[in-house]
């Protein structure tokens, strides 16, 4: 019987980490910019702490499946937001990366049509 459970629990254990190791689908730009634009149009956009956090988390997922040409610019967008949303932000840091953050929602514009989420 115990045999069999832990037989069982190894089974569970790597089909749950087949599962899970299973690659998201690529998005094209073209989908990207659709999940971008849904997720600036939502609530979260607001510009305090709370704002931020929500925008960085729904952007988030849409990094991991975005286009290769979107994934730098998404990832630096929320690099600053998670250090502006910080109750004690690094100046030096945050200016460090607003040259990203202003580039990447340049690239963003460029690539879905005007319809970035940063870089202002």
């Amino acid at each position: 019987m115990k045999k069999t459970l832990t037989v069982l629990i190894v089974a569970g254990a790597l089909l749950g980490a087949a599962g899970c190791s299973a690659a998201a689908p690529q998005l094209s730009n073209e989908e990207t910019c659709t999940r971008i634009q849904g997720v600036g149009a939502g609530p979260t956009s607001a510009a305090d702490k709370t704002g931020m956090i929500r925008l960085a988390n729904r952007l988030r997922p849409v990094e991991v499946t975005s286009s290769d040409e979107l994934k730098a610019p998404l990832r630096d967008i929320i690099e600053f937001l998670d250090e502006s949303a910080k109750a004690n932000p690094d100046a030096a840091k945050l200016e460090e990366l607003q040259p990203k953050y202003a580039a990447a929602g340049q690239a963003l514009g460029a690539v879905c049509g005007g319809g970035g989420t940063g870089g202002q």
